[in-house]
């Protein structure tokens, strides 16, 4: 049986990416991007691939902090900015979102007033970044900009729309958050041979800091557990014969999920019983089959380079997330401790 997803080789994807993001700007004439540099992982490898590719003139790298960025990775955005030679914006954005949510709370609704959650407010923050910055800069430097997203975050839908979704072109979408550091180390190591991609950026807990709760010099970070939710929503997408809910709760009640999804790392080791493994795989299935689907048909296009990539091998129409008999009754018994 299937038990893995596709081994990463930096000798293949890294030329596959380099050509097809060459190809895309030359097909639309753009010879210039913009890219959010937040310090971490996933924007850093997005930075040095277009560096590796564009002359440095050609790109400009924007920071746009507010009171919940850390000195930590504003100082690696910089850093980043230095070691691949190319200017740096810094444009604070506090302002815009606190004088925004202002001229938004309390406005009258049929039945009720406007009330900012903090959530709400998360978004709004990913959406200037976007949509509003970004946006405006590229046009002003006479380019594009770009989606740093991965395959991870697609699958589920942990982006923002018209947020950290928007861009021209999302060339690491299609990459799972543990071959994006390998692809880091391959940029640094292998086409660079020198860290270009600060060793800070892959050390770090990835955050998206959009929150008090999302401080990553306390340790806090995504809700996605990595490489487990990666071999996860791989077993769910790009098995030729696609797992479902009833196939993976089967595997972990017999004891062979690792096996079956590839994944190296004990999967009992992250969750205390079966309750809390159950309440994470619903989570996150009602989202890869529910909510990130719209999310994903309104995403920029992306480089292809797996045996199934969204909007591409994987077709998808908008459907409601299911749970066969089979899954309800195994559920029943492992929560009844039978």
């Amino acid at each position: 049986p299937e038990t893995e997803m596709e081994p990463t080789d930096e000798n293949l994807l890294l030329p596959a990416f380099r050509y097809g993001t060459s190809e895309f700007l030359k097909a639309i004439g753009a010879s210039k991007v913009v890219i959010g540099v937040s310090g971490g992982i996933d924007s850093a490898v997005n930075a040095a691939l277009y560096r590796s590719i564009l002359p440095a003139e050609n790109i400009l790298l924007v920071n746009t902090p507010t009171r919940y960025n850390s000195e930590l990775t504003k100082g690696l955005a910089a850093e980043l900015a230095k070691n691949l030679g190319c200017q740096l914006l810094t444009v604070p954005i506090g302002d815009f979102i606190d004088e925004t949510a202002d001229a938004l709370e309390g406005l009258p609704l049929p039945d009720d007033t406007v009330h900012l959650t903090g959530f709400m407010k998360e978004n709004m923050q990913a959406r200037d970044r976007s949509s509003r910055i970004l946006a405006a800069l590229s046009a002003a430097f006479g380019g594009i900009f770009t989606c740093n997203a991965n395959k991870a975050e697609s699958s589920v839908g942990y982006a923002t729309l018209y947020g950290d979704s928007a861009g021209f072109l999302a060339a690491t979408a299609d990459l799972w958050k543990h071959q994006v550091y390998d692809l880091a180390r391959y940029l640094n190591n292998e086409v660079f041979k020198r860290e270009v991609i600060p060793r800070g950026s892959i050390d770090i807990v990835p955050s998206a800091e959009l929150s008090s709760n999302q401080d990553i010099t306390k340790g806090q970070g995504d809700p996605l557990v990595y490489p487990y939710h990666d071999y996860l929503f791989a077993a769910f997408i790009e098995r030729w014969q696609r797992a479902t809910p009833e196939s993976i709760l089967q595997w972990y009640a017999d004891g062979t999920l690792e096996e079956h999804i590839g994944c190296p790392v004990k999967v009992r080791d992250l969750f205390p019983d079966a309750a809390s493994f159950i309440a994470d795989l619903e989570k996150w299935w009602r989202l890869i089959a529910g909510f990130a689907v719209a999310k994903r048909i309104q995403c920029p296009p992306i480089l292809s380079v797996s045996r199934r990539s969204f909007g591409n091998d994987l077709r998808e129409s908008q459907l409601k997330p299911y749970y066969t008999t089979r899954y309800l009754e195994l559920k029943e018994k492992l929560l009844q401790g039978r």
